[in-house]
């Protein structure tokens, strides 16, 4: 990124310098009505952008520095929040066993060499576990 900055203000001040090359002409800038500045152009086009590139340059500056302070201190709370989670220990909590009666299935998954991977549980589905069903409306909004 720095070769591109590095080129765009090379291009720029050769630009300048060909515009000052060919305009080298004084011109007289009437400020008010008593006061009269005489200057060449390549001056005033100079002052009048840094007089655009200057406080631009000031607000991106300042913004940079508010999003890096922001960002610091963002990850110095990550920073502490990662260590008071590995400070905490994780405990696990007890599982109920499984009684055979409450239609929980284990089988036995295996891979392509036979091998088992992993139990699986399957439970059946009751008529006591599913919803009653509402009947269809016309869909208007009367009862």
């Amino acid at each position: 990124m720095q070769i591109v900055r590095t080129i765009v203000w090379v291009v720029i001040l050769a630009a300048l310098l060909i515009f000052t090359a060919f305009n080298w002409n004084s011109v007289e800038v009437q400020i008010w009505t008593n006061m009269v500045l005489e200057t060449k152009i390549p001056a005033l086009v100079i002052v009048a952008f840094l007089l655009g590139l200057v406080p631009m340059w000031l607000i991106h500056r300042g913004t940079k520095w508010r999003l890096q302070r922001r960002i610091a201190g963002l990850e110095s709370a990550a920073r502490a929040n990662a260590k008071a989670a590995a400070a905490t220990p994780v405990v696990a909590e007890p599982v109920a066993p499984v009684r055979p009666d409450d239609g929980v299935e284990t089988t036995t998954v295996t891979n392509s060499t036979s091998e088992p991977v992993a139990p699986v549980e399957t439970r059946t589905v009751s008529d006591s576990d599913t919803a009653p069903v509402r009947p269809e409306t016309d869909g208007t909004d009367r009862p």
